[in-house]
């Protein structure tokens, strides 16, 4: 079974970083393009980065380019978002996703994701 577990969120201040990791189990990521996601209070999910099967391919929403950063280990069969400059608009529960797919690319379309985490916090706030 297919399974996801996000961790790292919690309580930081504006202007803070913080990493999140999104552990897979079952499954090798090199089958698998990863997403970051996210769901604000009162809001619909949206994507924030991914990174392609090979890792070679990463795309990023405009919200937090240059203060995102994604990433993968295949032997831990895990992805990172290195997260600086944190602001509050970045509050929210955050979410990593699996797309299986034979492409190169990766997309942060939350509809076309196959499997999904769970969630983890991240709160910014003074």
């Amino acid at each position: 079974q297919v399974q996801l577990v996000e961790s790292g969120g919690t309580l930081v201040q504006p202007g803070g970083s913080l990493r999140l990791s999104c552990v897979a189990s079952e499954f090798t990521l090199e089958r698998y393009a990863i997403g970051w996601f996210r769901q604000a209070p009162g809001k619909e999910r949206e994507g924030v980065s991914c990174i392609s099967r090979s890792g070679g391919s990463t795309l990023y929403d405009d919200s937090v380019k240059g203060r995102f950063t994604i990433s993968k280990d295949n032997a831990k069969r895990t992805v990172y978002l290195e997260m600086n400059n944190l602001m509050p608009a970045d509050t929210a529960v955050y979410y990593c996703a699996a797309d299986y797919t034979q492409s190169t690319a990766c997309t942060i379309i939350v509809g076309l994701m196959d499997y999904w985490g769970k969630g983890t916090l991240v709160t910014v706030s003074s």
